[in-house]
C-alpha cells in the first residue's frame, strides 16, 4: 500500500536535487534503506552523499539500514546530509 509524504532536502542534499521539497507516493511500510533507495533512484547525484546521510520521520533520526519504518499520509521525511562549517 503507497501513501504521500513530503520530502524535505537540507543542505548538500537540497543542493543535489535541485529540491528543497517535494511531495512522492511511496510504500507506507519499508525499511529505511529501502527509503533512501527510492530517493536515490529518483534523485541519482543524492549517491554522493549515501555514506553520511541520516533521514528523519516524524522529526526523529532514522539511521539508514534495515529498520522498518511505517509512513502515514502527510508525513515529513528530512534527508539531513553531513554538516561543514565553522
Amino acid at each position: 500500500m503507497s501513501t504521500e509524504v513530503t520530502v524535505l532536502y537540507f543542505a548538500k542534499s537540497a543542493e543535489l536535487t535541485g529540491v528543497k521539497s517535494e511531495k512522492i507516493q511511496i510504500n507506507s511500510e519499508l525499511t529505511s534503506l529501502q527509503l533512501w533507495q527510492e530517493l536515490e533512484h529518483k534523485h541519482p547525484k543524492l549517491v554522493v552523499v549515501r555514506e553520511q546521510v541520516v533521514l528523519a520521520v516524524r522529526r526523529e533520526y532514522v539511521s539508514v539500514g534495515e529498520q522498518v519504518v511505517r509512513l502515514q499520509h502527510g508525513d515529513e521525511v528530512a534527508v539531513i546530509p553531513p554538516l561543514s562549517g565553522g
